[in-house]
């Protein structure tokens, strides 16, 4: 009992996966606010281009 213990406290394989879970989150955080943040002028450089077509 006391060797599965111990084995528990040194497995860091669930620390790894919470730690690529934290930056997965980041990244996808901080794409969804460059999205908020540069969509209307996306859309409205693509609406300019659109209406100087002939």
């Amino acid at each position: 009992m006391l060797r599965n213990l111990k084995r528990l406290v040194k497995d860091d394989q669930g620390a790894t996966a919470v730690e690529y879970g934290l930056i997965v989150a980041a990244i996808a955080g901080l794409i969804i606010v460059v999205i908020f943040v540069l969509g209307n002028k996306v859309k409205n450089s693509f609406n300019n281009v659109a209406s100087r077509m002939p």
